[in-house]
């Protein structure tokens, strides 16, 4: 039965959707939790598969939050044992990091729903094609990452060109929440911390941080949103127990 690592940040940010998709497939998950155990060091030659959830640190944080870097060695040998790994906003911007691309405060919050468009690799990849051309997905973030050199580009928003990202046959990295539901996005509209996030983009634009414009859209995009994502995340579930060859990184210190 393959096991699957999944490093999660803050309860707020659970695996959403995807958890009653890998537990109807059978696998077995280990959680990592890193609010509650900052300190865990997982072993990763235990586990067939990766995944990084979201969070409301950044990659810069690292001085304190040393568990960060915990991640990025994590994540590095995952990638140099060639195991599918999947990265989630946070996330990805941790895989981003670990391929040597920058991740940088973005312009402007990306908070509610937008527009995903993909780009002619990303219709024809293997996991990301459920999306299709154009598809609205829930988005939370205030940092983005750059498309990393040796990764293809999959998917664009108007505000924000790096979206999703492959590296090799296995590994993606997703800026945007596919493992929403609607519970889950009502769960965020009253969190606090993440409000004052709300009330940021609310200074930059204002139609965007209206909580009930959000609810509605929630109301319109959600069924259909979650029917894609089943698809992109069980496509990405069949490439765990994959046996894939090795490759090598070049070691880097985290900082």
């Amino acid at each position: 039965m393959p096991r699957l690592l999944v490093f999660q940040h803050v309860a707020a940010e659970p695996l959403g959707t995807l958890d009653r998709l890998i537990r109807r497939r059978g696998h077995r998950i280990r959680f990592a939790n890193f609010e509650r155990q900052p300190d865990f060091e997982p072993n990763v030659d235990r586990y067939r598969g990766l995944v990084v959830l979201g969070g409301p640190m950044n990659v810069e944080d690292q001085a304190r939050r040393p568990h960060l870097k915990t991640e990025l060695r994590a994540i590095e040998h995952m990638l140099e044992q060639g195991k599918p790994v999947l990265g989630i906003c946070l996330g990805a911007q941790l895989l981003a990091h670990v391929l040597g691309a920058p991740v940088r405060r973005h312009e402007a919050p990306e908070i509610g729903w937008y527009p995903l468009n993909t780009t002619q690799a990303g219709r024809e990849d293997s996991v990301l094609s459920p999306l299709g051309e154009s598809s609205p997905v829930f988005q939370w973030h205030r940092y983005s990452f750059e498309v990393p050199r040796e990764a293809t580009h999959l998917a664009s928003t108007a505000g924000c060109e790096q979206q999703a990202f492959r590296y090799g046959e296995n590994a993606y990295g997703f800026q945007f929440h596919l493992e929403m539901d609607q519970a889950l996005i009502e769960r965020w509209l009253r969190n606090p911390a993440y409000r004052e996030e709300l009330a940021e983009l609310g200074g930059l634009d204002p139609a965007r941080a209206d909580v009930d414009a959000i609810r509605r859209h929630t109301h319109e995009h959600i069924a259909g949103m979650q029917s894609r994502a089943d698809e992109v995340f069980n496509r990405f579930l069949d490439l765990v127990g994959r046996p894939q060859r090795r490759i090598t990184l070049p070691s880097r210190e985290w900082v």
